[in-house]
């Protein structure tokens, strides 16, 4: 449990690098010998412009940003099979959860925070979860 702190405290300390103005989310990759493998957080692609108007225009934000969970696995250089994600302030989202499984990801830990506007897209992660046999755990 002390490692599982640890990442997901790594994971809190990684978001609040996401210049993001209403959700600032990180991830935390994690090989089976409990070191790193990589990290993310939600932000434009590299070289996009991210300023302030374009952060604060939400429809341009959604569409331009990638999710930190997606950064995390574009990130590492390595294949990520049988490996761990840690993500905070809350779980995947469907999209985020696809990337994972088809990532090799076996477990997911986050906070089980329901942010209501992500509902529906965390619903159908956990089934996607579920049906994959990826270990979605909330601490």
């Amino acid at each position: 449990m002390k490692w599982n702190n640890r990442f997901l405290e790594l994971a809190s300390h990684v978001a609040k690098w996401s210049k993001d103005n209403s959700t600032q989310v990180g991830a935390v990759v994690v090989r089976p010998d409990k070191t790193i493998a990589s990290i993310g957080f939600n932000g434009f692609p590299r070289g996009v412009d991210d300023s302030i108007d374009r952060i604060y225009d939400r429809k341009y934000k959604l569409l331009f940003t990638v999710h930190a969970e997606l950064n995390a696995i574009i990130a590492a250089k390595e294949p990520l099979e049988g490996y761990s994600i840690y993500i905070h302030p809350c779980q995947p989202c469907a999209h985020c959860m696809a990337a994972i499984i088809q990532a090799g990801i076996t477990q997911v830990y986050c906070p089980e925070n329901k942010i209501e506007r992500w509902m529906e897209s965390f619903v159908k992660g956990e089934e996607m979860a579920k049906e994959a046999e990826v270990s979605l755990i909330y601490l």
